[in-house]
């Protein structure tokens, strides 16, 4: 049976209500992941660390995340990643709504410089769409350029057409969407009244009624039939009456013998707000969740781990050095945790005695407040009493900051420490609570002792098992030889290890000719002065395009860190794919066209001193002497993943790069903005992946958009 990877109008429905109980807390930070993946870090009043996930690619859901199950922060947070952190660090959340019963979630978010919409498509490509209080888009995971609608940013957000809300709609409508159908009964369901095959089924089920039956034979009795189980359903989403449920699907394994537990697999296969007949009926399992949201978040992360391939031991290195990183993280944490149980304690305690040390003043406080209850005097009243005793200067008056009469609790500040009291006990009664509160908070201690023990040791078994790799890995070292001239299938390997590297000129426009030479070229003014100023030597080749607006372009014939040369001899191939570098980033292909000129000339030959009487603008310089030019220079740019020596996304010529990446996507000029045409270069390599978290680690959106041209593009074989 497939298993659900994309959350139906039932769910999200379901998902408002319980999402309700969140409204107040406040958005710390927000994330991107990929191009498809949205995280929210807040704080709730009631729970205290909240992470709300959004995520539209392959797999579409929104629901709250338990804190130890969210993904390391990605190193470098994208442009849109930024735009939601300014607008929404320190906002509070005001709520959630969807949109109809259409698969639409519309977040708001209130600061005091006003209101942002977080409005999330879970249907078709999805979407995340920003907007501001009036719905102008601010920003989009997706452009959508329809004859029905339009999503961009600037423009007003539109929603789809509305459909029918089957939740809401009255007896009458519901009796003319079903004799306007033409098929069966639960194909009216599933399409005119826009429940969905699975919840179309569920509902003929409860009804008594034939799937199948043909909608002319449906008379009224089985209308109304139908239409009541609908109210139920309706009414329990409305009242928050959730019974919650995870599916398993579970298989003894090949031997037929079902004994051993161990023999068991199993398969999440669904998620639902409540117990639904037609899974029972296929023989699923279902496992019970106080919450919806409780249930998403094991659903999903059951399903992630499913999906990932354990890589096999004999092809690949296991991840020690992440797998001990993560323990020592967990034991910093458990570390810190012991030290707030004790410091609670240690409070607790302090409290309990200062109720002691105060005992007179605490006495009187409490005597009063139940000597006034008893002559069954209101909490208004008793507050108003101690408010005129603060007045008059009576301390037991003083000492009392506040009283909570629904609760019977009086809060007393006695020393500069603020004590919670319980007004129906004494002194005594309430120490003692204190000292019982702090006995627990001592056994929580305890436990998270015990508990950093059992980390510590599996701390040093990872370490234990590294050294022992480590050991066998060093015995093979010489057959390692051998095959390291052998490729290696990058593509198709479970797990690609990421060697990180940020070389000197990662900030500049770069690439490698094919002959293995550097080519530098400027993003901007500032840029390229830096580079005529600090990094053009002796020997290096400049070239730049005959049209206005281009990069400044070094082939360099050295490293910086080596002796600069001026007898090196630059290949003709380098000096022609510099030139093609130089057209490409220029704009020439901003324009759309495919050709321009461009010219070269020797290092000694750029100053930044121009002639008498002219005006050098910034970024600009002046050539003395001859040029060498490169008459109608075609336009061309890959952009593609290195796996080796480095893990990290290159771009440039394309006979320069698809001899150094392992995978490239050409490009041309096209009507593609930058960021869509790095989205859809960022699915084609995921697709092109086995180890998708490879893609997403190295090469967001973000990364590939450095390396394309300025203005529109599209994939050239498109």
């Amino acid at each position: 049976m497939d298993q659900k990877r994309e959350l139906t109008s039932v769910d999200l429905a379901a998902l408002v209500e319980e999402l309700g109980a969140y409204e107040g807390a406040k958005v710390d930070k927000a994330y991107l992941y990929g191009d498809d993946l949205v995280r929210l870090k807040m704080r709730d009043f009631d729970r205290g660390r909240t992470e709300l996930i959004f995520e539209v690619g392959e797999v579409k859901r929104a629901h709250t995340v338990a804190p130890e199950r969210v993904p390391d922060a990605p190193g470098r947070p994208p442009q849109f990643a930024m735009m939601l952190r300014n607008r929404l660090s320190g906002a509070d959340f005001a709520g959630v709504e969807q949109y109809e019963f259409d698969r639409i979630l519309e977040f708001t978010f209130e600061r005091d410089d006003g209101t942002t919409r977080i409005i999330v498509e879970l249907f078709g490509q999805g979407n995340v769409a920003v907007t501001d209080g009036e719905y102008e888009v601010i920003d989009c995971l997706e452009t959508v350029r329809l004859k029905s609608r339009t999503v961009v940013p600037g423009s007003r957000y539109e929603f789809p057409d509305t459909r029918t809300n089957p939740l809401t709609v009255s007896r009458d409508a519901f009796y003319r969407e079903m004799d306007d159908s033409d098929t069966d009964v639960v194909r009216t369901l599933a399409t005119q009244l826009n429940f969905g095959g699975l919840y179309a089924e569920e509902l003929c089920t409860r009804a008594g009624v034939e799937k199948a039956m043909d909608i002319a034979e449906a008379d009224e009795d089985v209308y109304d039939r139908i239409y009541e189980a609908i109210e139920r359903l309706a009414l329990d989403i409305r009242n928050g009456n959730f019974d919650p449920r995870l599916y398993l699907e579970r298989e003894d394994d090949d031997d037929g013998n079902g004994d051993d537990e161990d023999d068991v697999q199993e398969r999440v296969i669904d998620v639902t707000p409540f117990p639904l007949e037609e899974h029972e009926a296929e023989g699923l399992v279902g496992e019970a969740y106080d919450s919806f949201l409780t249930a998403l978040d094991d659903y999903f992360f059951r399903l992630e781990l499913e999906d990932e391939e354990e890589p096999d031991p004999t092809e690949q290195r296991p991840d020690f050095e992440e797998e001990i990183a993560k323990h020592e993280r967990i034991i910093e944490q458990q570390q810190g945790a012991i030290e707030g149980f004790e410091q609670e304690a240690e409070q607790l305690r302090e409290k309990a005695e200062l109720l002691y040390a105060r005992y007179g003043l605490v006495d009187d406080i409490l005597s009063t407040i139940r000597n006034a209850r008893e002559q069954d005097r209101p909490w208004d009243e008793i507050e108003e009493r101690f408010e005129e005793g603060k007045e008059r200067g009576i301390e037991a008056a003083e000492a009392v900051v506040g009283i909570d009469g629904s609760e019977g609790i009086v809060t007393v500040d006695i020393d500069g420490e603020r004590i919670d009291l319980e007004a129906r006990q004494g002194v005594e009664q309430n120490a003692d609570r204190l000292y019982t509160e702090a006995k627990r908070v001592e056994e929580k201690k305890e436990g998270a002792l015990a508990a950093i023990e059992d980390t510590r040791e599996d701390l040093e078994e990872a370490k234990r098992r590294r050294e022992q790799w480590e050991a066998e890995d060093a015995g093979e070292d010489d057959a390692d030889d051998e095959d390291e001239g052998e490729d290696k299938d990058w593509l198709s390997m479970p797990s690609v290890p990421i060697r990180e590297n940020e070389p000197w000129y990662d900030r500049f426009r770069w690439f490698h000719t094919s002959d293995d030479y550097l080519v530098i070229g400027g993003r901007n003014a500032d840029q390229n002065e830096e580079i005529v100023k600090k990094y053009l030597e002796p020997g290096d080749k400049v070239l730049h395009t005959q049209a206005h607006g281009g990069p400044v372009t070094v082939l360099k014939a050295t490293d910086p860190s080596e002796a600069s040369s001026s007898d090196i001899e630059l290949p003709d191939s380098s000096i022609e794919e510099a030139a093609q570098f130089a057209v490409s980033y220029s704009s020439v292909w901003k324009d759309g066209r495919y050709a321009g000129d461009v010219y070269a000339v020797d290092s000694d030959q750029v100053t930044k001193t121009p002639e008498s009487g002219e005006y050098l603008e910034k970024g600009g310089f002046a050539i003395r002497g001859d040029r060498t030019y490169y008459d109608d220079t075609p336009v061309g740019v890959a952009v593609g993943i290195q796996c080796e020596p480095y893990t990290r996304v290159i771009g440039g010529p394309p006979s320069a790069i698809e001899g150094q990446a392992e995978t490239t996507i050409e490009l041309e000029p096209g009507r593609y903005a930058q960021a869509d045409a790095a989205k859809r270069m960022y699915r084609r390599f995921r697709e092109r992946f086995e180890d998708e978290s490879f893609v997403r680690k190295i090469a967001s959106p973000d990364r590939i958009q450095h390396f394309m041209p300025p203005g529109g593009s599209r994939i050239a074989e498109e």
